[in-house]
């Protein structure tokens, strides 16, 4: 059976894969959902101000160490993509995958921000208009989200390599928002790279609560 440690994007807590977690409890592995650093409900404006992609890096790299976790599935969706290739690039081979859920795969000096499209990047700006060091959630949709610390999206991503021995990387594209998505990009990247299995599913990005069932296939079946 399989550890995964499954790691939300943007505005949100573990509460994220809350459809898909009991799935994969059912079928007999071991699920550990973070909420990072900022986006907790007790969280002040320091932390929040303070927060950055290494800080959310360091998020998962205790988690590993506090349970002892060899041999991890890490599952990053949107901006946790980014999270997991910074955290696994440092976790001393404890990392036996890695499933990118409809989110950035960056390359070493890469940031959030210089990954997205515009579209996004509107987003961010917008939403960092009242603070300046976070970012609010877009639209209405759940009252959980929370704002995002905004250093955790400009922040370069610091990459050895050792992110790319990881023997098992996996790539999701949510096909269900062509007009929107930043994953355009790293689909073609990665559809030409034999190193990584890629994936579509027909739904939008948050694909964890439209289709959980076919998330957690595509987790457990490879």
């Amino acid at each position: 059976m399989a550890t995964f440690v499954l790691v939300p994007g943007a505005w949100k807590g573990s509460w994220a894969f809350e459809a898909v977690v009991p799935l994969l409890e059912r079928a007999g592995h071991t699920v550990h959902a973070l909420t990072l650093t900022g986006l907790r409900p007790d969280d002040d404006d320091a932390t929040v101000a303070t927060a950055d992609l290494d800080t959310h890096a360091e998020d998962v790299l205790r988690l590993l160490d506090r349970h002892r976790i060899t041999g991890a599935t890490l599952v990053g969706h949107s901006y946790a993509g980014m999270v997991i290739a910074a955290a696994a690039d440092r976790a001393a081979g404890r990392i036996s995958r890695l499933v990118h859920l409809d989110a950035y795969v960056p390359r070493d000096g890469e940031s959030c921000w210089s990954a997205t499209n515009d579209h996004v990047r509107g987003v961010f700006a917008a939403g960092a208009a009242a603070t300046g060091y976070s970012v609010r959630p877009p639209g209405d949709r759940d009252p959980r989200r929370r704002p995002h610390p905004l250093a955790s999206f400009m922040q370069t991503v610091r990459l050895t390599g050792a992110v790319e021995r990881i023997p098992r990387r996996t790539f999701v594209y949510c096909s269900g928002w062509e007009d929107r998505t930043p994953f355009a990009e790293p689909r073609t990247r990665l559809e030409a790279d034999p190193a990584w299995q890629v994936h579509e599913l027909p739904t939008g990005h948050d694909a964890m609560h439209e289709a959980p069932e076919a998330v957690a296939a595509l987790l457990t079946g490879g």
